[in-house]
């Protein structure tokens, strides 16, 4: 599906103007069209209809906008030892265990059901990423044998960092993202430290 098609921006739109704009065309088509054609008319709302569907079950326990602005300020404000803490609490959360990175190149080493995922999440602050510091990354999970890398970052990537992400296969966290994860976790606490 072309990324900027009707159908794709109404998966990544609120689910419900899919479904207004389904019933609506329904509705029309009932009241105007012959009697002969006229629920064949009707039923042109259903793709609406099933992309209202595909994007509720996409959204589904998805943070909104403000959630996701409070949790971006609320992590722009706090220093890097809270900040750890508040992640390190997340995995844990998520079933992870955490160890604390030993280098630079990343923060924490997550393990679950076997499987190691390398983060790195100290420059969540930047203001962008470039793709050195993902280079960075794939260079500490190539040598410490992690199946998974997690680059975690308030600000977009660079142009270049983007295609990088994506070619490594390596996760990106952004404000929603950590939201998301961090939905259970109290952050009053850990602002303080």
């Amino acid at each position: 599906m072309a990324k900027n098609s009707l159908f794709a921006i109404l998966l990544r739109s609120p689910w419900w103007i899919s479904l207004l704009i389904g019933v609506l065309l329904g509705l029309i088509s009932f009241a105007l069209l012959p009697d002969e054609v006229r629920v064949v008319g009707a039923l042109s709302g259903l793709p609406f209809v099933v992309i209202a569907v595909m994007a509720a079950i996409r959204q589904w326990g998805r943070p909104g906008a403000a959630r996701v602005a409070q949790t971006h300020d609320a992590v722009a404000a706090m220093s890097w030892p809270a900040f750890a803490d508040l992640l390190a609490q997340a995995f844990q959360r998520q079933g992870h265990t955490v160890q604390r990175g030993k280098t630079e190149d990343f923060d924490f080493e997550l393990e679950r059901q076997g499987r190691r995922t390398l983060v790195s999440a100290r420059r969540w602050k930047s203001a962008r990423t470039g793709v050195d510091n993902l280079r960075a990354l794939q260079a500490a999970r190539e040598a410490h044998g992690a199946e998974q890398a997690l680059y975690i970052a308030l600000a977009p990537l660079s142009e270049q960092a983007q295609p990088y992400a994506t070619a490594q296969q390596m996760e990106v966290w952004h404000a929603e993202e950590l939201a998301l994860a961090l939905r259970d976790v109290p952050m009053g606490k850990s602002k303080g430290r």
